[in-house]
């Protein structure tokens, strides 16, 4: 079986506890060297994984046995990264968000389509089998005609040292947090989705936003999105229709051995469904190889990215716009 070779740019956390298990258990890839700025760095990661380490990120990317990157360096690095990486010739697996504004990713996407590459955003939470089973739900009319459409992403305070705190890395809870909501409204409310309003609360003393709201709408449905990082946990959504509502809980992050529960009320009662376990951290990293060697299919890529980034601007400039608290 023909296997993508691939080269982890950068250490993260994210790297280690997930993408990297599924990129060497995965049949369609071999990681062929992962790269920090560190050599201590990169030797640990290397050994943990049975792979090569490497020092310095361009270092990786001369190599002529990587064929792909995957990228998981913090978002205000992401770009400069992605450009060097399609500039050498690799396919593109990247963290979300892709960049942390509009200009950069119409530079990337614009790149990767000159180049004939494949870019890709990391929302792994796409590949889950659960949000088909929502979407067949939804279009077999068991809440009826969808109305509306609401999502949720809050987590617990960070750590003071998080990046997530750093303004100059893309900290904050629109692009960590928000981006899921923003993205998961794209896949059940269709095309033409647009910011009618937002919030977001910044924390005085690291000049990041800690928590905001949106409201987006569509011709066929609103998007009401909240999202935060002081906050108790919470990752969900809800559709509903004329008929009822259709719920999913640990939405964005479930582990590999969760069974998603999907909750349908209607008016004669609730059903729960329990869904089969699956691995989107797999699922992802198979989409990726498959479309990297059939050389085809990387044109919606492109477009969805462009699409995510205008919506978190618009996120972001409907916030600034708005009148400041009484």
């Amino acid at each position: 079986m023909e296997r993508l070779n691939v080269g982890v740019l950068g250490c993260a956390s994210i790297a280690r506890r997930k993408m990297l298990p599924a990129l060497t258990t995965s049949p369609l890839t071999r990681v062929a060297a992962v790269a920090s700025r560190s050599g201590e760095r990169a030797g640990e990661f290397a050994a943990e994984f049975g792979t090569e380490p490497v020092a310095g990120y361009q270092a990786l990317l001369d190599r002529p046995d990587v064929d792909a990157v995957y990228v998981p360096l913090p978002a205000g690095l992401r770009a400069e990264w992605i450009v060097r990486a399609l500039e050498a010739g690799k396919h593109v697996l990247a963290e979300k968000p892709l960049t942390t504004d509009p200009a950069p990713a119409r530079e990337v996407v614009e790149l990767s389509r000159r180049r004939g590459l494949l870019l890709m955003e990391s929302f792994m939470f796409l590949h889950h089998s659960a949000h088909r089973r929502v979407r067949d739900l939804v279009e077999s009319g068991r809440i009826g005609e969808p109305r509306s459409f609401s999502a949720e992403f809050t987590i617990p305070r960070l750590p003071e040292g998080d990046i997530r705190h750093r303004p100059e890395l893309g900290g904050g809870a629109l692009l960590d947090l928000g981006a899921y909501t923003v993205r998961a409204a794209q896949l059940f409310c269709g095309p033409g989705l647009e910011v009618a309003g937002a919030v977001l609360r910044h924390d005085p003393a690291t000049g990041v936003d800690t928590a905001g709201a949106a409201l987006l709408t569509s011709p066929r449905l609103t998007a009401a999105l909240s999202f935060g990082m002081e906050h108790h946990y919470r990752c969900r959504y809800s559709l509903t229709g004329s008929e009822g509502t259709v719920t999913l809980d640990r939405a964005f992050t479930p582990p590999p051995d969760h069974r998603p529960v999907v909750r349908v009320e209607r008016r004669e009662g609730a059903e729960e469904l329990l869904l089969p376990a699956d691995d989107h951290f797999a699922n992802i990293v198979a989409a990726f190889a498959r479309t990297a060697l059939a050389g085809r299919g990387f044109a919606g890529h492109g477009d969805r990215i462009l699409r995510q980034a205008d919506l978190l601007d618009q996120v972001r400039r409907a916030a600034a716009a708005a009148p400041p608290a009484a």
